[in-house]
């Protein structure tokens, strides 16, 4: 049985690495979008998936413990930079972070060092934050706190 899983993850890998390669070769026309995800893991650490995304798929990057430059704008900036120069400067036309006051700043340098990139923040965030926001209302979290008596009693 072992040899059967073996041999499989082996055809596995190899299907997944031609994949890959076959998307980044398509990365320089017209460019790359560097998405980053930050979440936190079991034991509080602060980390970042890079992935990179262009008309013909995502690839996952790589995964970065960023615990000691989450809240730092220039860190980031530098971590950024960094993928940015892995990946290549002239393939990567967009960075998309959340809306955290350090990632803005840290994309605010990365404009101004790299004049063909831009720097968005992550449309999923945002609408998170807006809907926190409306939840903040009087009137709407009333009717939140309704609709989870109504939920919690069914």
């Amino acid at each position: 049985m072992y040899e059967l899983r073996n041999w499989i993850l082996q055809e596995e890998v190899k299907t997944t690495n031609a994949t890959v390669d076959e998307i980044k070769a398509t990365w320089k026309t017209p460019g790359v979008s560097l998405l980053s995800d930050g979440w936190s893991d079991m034991r509080n650490r602060s980390l970042i998936n890079f992935l990179v995304n262009n008309q013909h798929g995502t690839i996952f990057l790589k995964k970065v413990d960023a615990s000691d430059c989450i809240k730092n704008a220039q860190k980031l900036f530098e971590l950024l930079d960094g993928v940015i120069e892995e990946i290549g400067e002239d393939v990567v036309i967009q960075v998309v972070t959340d809306n955290a006051s350090a990632y803005k700043a840290a994309g605010t340098l990365l404009m101004e060092k790299r004049k063909s990139l831009y720097w968005t923040p992550c449309a999923a965030h945002c609408i998170d934050l807006m809907l926190e926001k409306i939840g903040d209302l009087t009137q709407q979290k009333n009717a939140l706190i309704k609709a989870k008596k109504v939920s919690n009693f069914i």
